[in-house]
């Protein structure tokens, strides 16, 4: 009977120690959490009370999965912008801080993805794969950590690329009515920048979806999606995404750039991004000024615009470009947004409803766009055969007034006028086909030398293709030396004028046919 009460005995023991280890070895974590209570929701808006130490711009977490970011940091309550469908929150509902601001994922895993301002797959691919997040906010380089703009930014647009050059590093706004073309450069500038060792992010702010699946088409179709990342708010999502999606954008721009990578952004477009801010800051009774919005409109976008530069070698040498486009109504450039955009960048292209209407495109009016950085970076062959063609169009455009009401030009008026519309028929390109440097080089050689001059208008597309296509024949010493810093020399100028010459020979018309047309005018 004694030897099965000490083995129970023995058991019981054994069961006490590990019973007593574990109860040392176990001890209780306390985990102390905020948490307040939704007191009203209204369009993209909650208020929130009961979480006294909130900061601003916190993440706030929602039932649902839904998040928030602090706005309004009140004695009371909170007023919260909500990020995603709010529909199920109600007065009542618990909400917690979450002690982080609002972050994105980073990295090479998102070239060729379509994603949400959150870092959420919109392309059906499955979910992102990136072991890195940042902040959306983020300070701007330091100036002492930037660099001056030397490098161009090549769009493949003849008329951008020679008149209105873009510097890798710059911020060039992009502006015009509805319909005008805004979109067209800015894609047209993507496409160009393959195998040009530029990464590309173009940032969709309250589109149709059915205007950005064919945004995402047009670039899958050209293979610009595989060095492209496409951060997406439609026009239905809530405000707070449309709000926050351009600067998550450029935290995943700057990670490139911070690899020593160039990269281009597309802001298409900031007037959506000023509608959702004046939205949000008037549900949340903040005070209204010049057309509603608030008074620190100009500083949303220029705290924005101001993480575009060229960092210093010694940063790495990497560069975020810029092209931010907003919408003009009735070519009214003198609103509040597009003049505070216009005082923020560097520059401007400005697309005329009159240049599109008659078939002009892309309708830059050459006039009233300016680049006051890239000139700086542009090649040294550009500046050449470049330097008199801004001059010398816009000379054409105040002559052709006259010549529509009829008036008797004399000889030198109308060759400056003949000149000017072989000039605009050069600059006109389709879209989706990027010209490369030394096509553009020799069409801009043979129209500074007025080699165009004797071709008839209609025939100035096909003269155009013919000489685009014999800038192929460019010796390879001498196009290599067109990419570079090097002065175009007179042996350069003298074998591509003489490929030119050889290929407009054809559409010009000969000695006897000239003067029999000179002798009937």
């Amino acid at each position: 009977m004694s030897a099965p009460a000490d083995s129970l005995e023995a058991v019981i023991q054994i069961a006490f120690t590990q019973l007593s280890h574990a109860r040392e070895a176990n001890s209780a974590q306390l985990r102390l959490r905020e948490v307040g209570v939704i007191t009203s929701v209204s369009t993209g808006i909650a208020r929130v009370a009961g979480i006294p130490g909130v900061g601003f711009e916190e993440l706030i977490a929602f039932p649902g999965g839904v998040s928030g970011i602090a706005f309004n940091v009140d004695q009371t309550d909170i007023g919260v912008v909500l990020l995603g469908d709010y529909w199920h929150l109600q007065a009542g509902d618990e909400v917690e801080r979450t002690g982080r601001v609002t972050d994105v994922v980073v990295g090479d895993g998102l070239l060729g993805r379509v994603i949400d301002p959150l870092g959420r797959a919109l392309d059906g691919k499955g979910p992102v794969t990136a072991a890195q997040r940042l902040p959306i906010e983020r300070p701007a380089p330091p100036i002492m950590d930037r660099a001056p703009v030397t490098e161009p930014l090549q769009t493949g647009l003849k008329v951008i690329d020679a008149l209105i050059p873009i510097g890798r590093g710059q911020r060039e706004l992009i502006l015009g009515d509805r319909q005008t073309g805004k979109t067209a450069i800015a894609l047209d500038t993507i496409v160009s920048q393959r195998d040009q060792n530029v990464l590309c992010v173009y940032c969709a702010i309250g589109q149709r979806e059915s205007g950005v699946a064919k945004v995402v088409a047009a670039l899958r179709e050209r293979g610009a999606m595989d060095y492209t990342v496409v951060i997406v708010t439609a026009g239905n999502d809530a405000p707070g995404l449309t709000y926050i999606a351009p600067y998550a954008a450029t935290s995943i721009a700057e990670h490139f750039m911070e690899q020593g990578r160039d990269v281009l952004i597309v802001y298409d477009d900031l007037t959506n991004h000023a509608r959702a801010y004046r939205e949000l800051s008037l549900l949340l009774r903040r005070p209204p000024g010049r057309e509603a919005f608030p008074g620190d409109i100009f500083y949303i976008h220029s705290r924005l615009l101001e993480r575009a530069t060229h960092l210093k070698k010694e940063r790495g040498g990497g560069s975020l470009t810029a092209l931010p486009i907003v919408e003009t109504e009735a070519q009214d450039i003198s609103a509040y947004i597009p003049t505070n955009l216009i005082s923020i960048t560097d520059g401007q292209i400005y697309l005329s409803p009159s240049l599109f209407e008659s078939g002009t495109l892309p309708a830059v009016d050459v006039g009233m766009s300016v680049s006051r950085v890239g000139g700086k970076a542009q090649r040294a062959a550009y500046r050449v055969v470049a330097g008199d063609l801004k001059l010398s169009y816009a000379q054409f455009e105040e002559l052709e007034t006259f010549d529509r009401f009829g008036a008797r030009l004399d000889d030198d008026t109308r060759k400056t006028i003949e000149h000017g519309r072989r000039i605009r028929a050069c600059l006109r390109q389709p879209e989706f086909s990027p010209v490369s440097v030394p096509a553009q080089i020799t069409v801009l050689l043979a129209l500074a030398g007025g080699m165009f001059d004797l071709v008839p208008l209609e025939q100035m597309d096909d003269a155009e293709h013919a000489l685009r296509a014999a800038a192929a024949e460019i010796p390879a010493q001498v196009s290599g030396r067109l990419g570079t810093e090097q002065k175009l020399g007179d042996q350069d100028r003298a074998a591509i004028i003489a490929i030119a010459e050889k290929a407009l020979k054809r559409f010009q018309p000969q000695p006897k046919q000239a003067a029999a047309e000179a002798g009937n005018a």
